[in-house]
């Protein structure tokens, strides 16, 4: 009579627990479904904006960003180019020096600048262009050349100068990603130091040859 009542109790017990547990798991998926829908609530008073910030980073395409550094390859090319010539052909020295540094440092950039244009999945410019080379300036650099005027060769490099600065400016002006920008602007600060200098050594040539002059009369 015990041993019926104990396995009684034993059963009682294990369908209490049994029942118990089924009424924890409802409370629980209860609760769980009330927090879904008061979330679902909400979202359905969030209002759909097109300036809403995306849950994930944005797939925007890198053309635009890749187009802007190849237009700065070509410029550092012409420049490359530009500054190269005008250094084999002056005749001061120190002149010469500083032009081949400045053709030196624009190659630099060019490395840069594609390095980066890869890095972005782009297939970077390798060369400057013949319409690129007029528009920044570094159209009349042959004719200078032929003149054997320096004031005249570092009057044209001054004019391509002027023209980088512009096309460096425009790129810091875009909405570029932070590590393009820090580039660009960087480089920026090159060439506009490189610019005061070629003014600097053009202001020189032209006072010696003013001198030169009166000294020949």
């Amino acid at each position: 009579m015990l041993e019926n009542n104990t396995e009684e109790m034993c059963v009682f017990r294990e369908s209490d627990m049994l029942e118990s547990s089924h009424i924890v798991n409802y409370r629980l998926f209860a609760t769980i479904m009330e927090d879904n829908n008061m979330i679902n609530d909400y979202e359905a008073t969030m209002p759909m904006t097109t300036d809403a910030v995306p849950a994930y980073p944005s797939t925007t395409p890198n053309d635009e960003v890749i187009s802007t550094l190849n237009g700065l390859i070509r410029t550092c090319k012409d420049g490359e180019e530009g500054f190269r010539d005008a250094a084999e052909n002056v005749k001061a020295p120190t002149l010469k020096t500083t032009l081949y540094e400045h053709s030196q440092e624009r190659s630099r950039f060019v490395g840069e600048l594609q390095e980066l244009v890869r890095s972005l999945g782009g297939d970077p410019e390798k060369t400057g262009t013949l319409m690129a080379a007029v528009h920044r300036g570094w159209m009349d650099l042959k004719n200078a050349i032929s003149t054997n005027d320096e004031t005249a060769i570092l009057n044209e490099c001054e004019r391509g100068e002027d023209l980088a600065k512009e096309e460096y400016a425009d790129a810091a002006a875009k909405a570029l990603p932070d590590n393009v920008l820090d580039l660009v602007k960087t480089q920026s600060r090159s060439i506009i130091a490189s610019h005061n200098s070629i003014k600097s050594l053009r202001d020189d040539a032209k006072n010696e040859a003013v001198k030169a002059a009166a000294a020949a009369k």
